[in-house]
């Protein structure tokens, strides 16, 4: 299995309900078995070095499936405006655009929506 095969399969796992449910029964459990351990550090540091280590790879993992439906996304949408006549082609390289050319560009498209607005509500 390709590595974002298996980030996007954990992803799905880890954002579903019974997974969150799941993390709350152990987190009830882990409360109640702290007047047995009466409160002790080793006790405190079972949650804490869990709920870190669980935390720094899920960063990892949900910013690989981010960048992926990013690129998916990105990639339909150029698709959509490579096949759309009149579509401007030149914007499917934005993402070689410094943000000045950006701003520039934005502010153009800000004012083309701004003439439509006036055209409908006329």
């Amino acid at each position: 299995m390709k590595f974002a095969q298996f980030c996007q399969a954990l992803s799905n796992r880890a954002g579903s309900s019974k997974t969150f449910l799941t993390a709350i029964v152990l987190i009830i459990v882990w409360a109640l078995t702290g007047p047995y351990f009466h409160y002790n550090d080793t006790w405190q540091l079972i949650i804490n070095t869990s709920t870190t280590i669980i935390t720094f790879l899920m960063v990892f993992l949900i910013q690989n499936t981010q960048n992926r439906d990013n690129d998916i996304l990105h990639l339909k949408i150029d698709e959509l405006i490579r096949a759309t006549q009149e579509a401007q082609n030149a914007t499917l390289s934005l993402d070689k655009m410094g943000s000045r050319e950006l701003r520039k560009l934005r502010k153009h498209y800000s004012a083309l929506g701004d003439v439509e607005a006036i055209k409908v509500s006329d």
